[in-house]
């Protein structure tokens, strides 16, 4: 009876091994068909994105200056005039790119001092009636002009710092995650789009600026070129450290991982020692305002019973 058990078992066991490698469905070519479904999905949800945002993407891209400013630019030739190639890289710098924030800056810078000059000269005659001769109120309304004519100048500047900031703050943590990528086998421009879209919600300013150096190591004619735009739209310091590095990978074919590392190091001792110095810089800061405001309330406080009590006494 055992052996009817064993022999029974044996020949199932025979048919099944025989038999299973037939009647086992093909699970290779089921993933395959599904994955390229679900590409085929991913690419119709895409389209239909980019259909929904094409005149969004078009503005954002192209950034084409409206008719009017346009024509009045061109009429008085205000770009031979006024702008410059500093005047370029600036608006680079703060982020504003194509010929529509040239033709606005220009613009501005026209339409600004004649407006200060007419609301101030209005300000003072109409509404203040102040007692000076006309040439006193020129002047006064001469240096609101020239407040007007420096006011986008001063905008964009303002802008550079506070973009510079952002990326100064977020940039290395970006280069820790550049290294890592390029370590891991990555290539510079996948390397580039990862650091991109991993730092995005820290710094959207380096996250678009990684982009864009990756686009251009995409289609210009010489690699080195995007590595230096990269720098000059940034104005930082320990960003042009990392082009040139890039640079002289890309020129002599060495391993860029050691001096990425080494890099990193240091902006991550920069960005301790700017918070060291501010941390410093703080004591002589409140010195004013603890003067000002908290010592007079704390010499109150502490003398004002013994007054009470004095004014009660006499």
């Amino acid at each position: 009876m055992f052996m009817v058990i064993l022999t029974v078992l044996a020949v199932s066991g025979t048919a099944y091994a025989l038999l299973m490698p037939l009647l086992e469905r093909d699970e290779l070519k089921s993933r395959m068909k599904s994955v390229a479904l679900e590409r085929e999905k991913i690419r119709a949800r895409e389209r239909n994105r980019l259909a929904n945002s094409k005149e969004v993407e078009r503005a954002s891209l192209r950034s084409n200056p409206k008719e009017s400013v346009r024509e009045f630019v061109d009429k008085y030739n205000l770009k031979n005039l006024l702008s410059s190639e500093g005047l370029v890289k600036k608006l680079k710098m703060a982020g504003y790119r194509g010929a529509s924030p040239l033709y606005t800056y220009l613009f501005l810078q026209i339409l600004l001092p004649v407006a200060f000059f007419v609301v101030a000269f209005m300000y003072l005659s109409i509404v203040l009636k102040v007692e000076m001769p006309i040439l006193g109120v020129l002047c006064i309304c001469l240096i609101v002009a020239a407040i007007g004519f420096y006011a986008p100048n001063i905008f964009v500047q303002n802008q550079i710092a506070k973009r510079q900031e952002t990326i100064r703050l977020a940039w290395p943590d970006a280069m820790d995650l550049l290294l890592i990528c390029v370590e891991s086998g990555m290539s510079i421009e996948a390397a580039f789009k990862k650091v991109a879209e991993e730092i995005g919600a820290q710094s959207a300013a380096l996250a678009e600026e990684l982009v864009l150096a990756n686009a251009e190591l995409s289609y210009l004619d010489e690699r080195g070129k995007a590595y230096r735009n990269l720098a000059e739209r940034t104005g930082l310091e320990g960003v042009k450290n990392v082009v040139t590095a890039l640079t002289q990978a890309e020129k002599y074919g060495t391993p860029i991982g050691n001096a990425l590392r080494v890099l990193s190091d240091e902006n991550r001792q920069a960005r301790m020692q700017e918070a060291e110095r501010k941390a410093a810089a703080l004591p002589p800061k409140l010195t004013v305002p603890m003067i000002t405001f908290f010592l007079p309330v704390l010499f109150i406080v502490i003398i004002g019973p013994a007054v009470i009590q004095v004014m009660k006494t006499f």
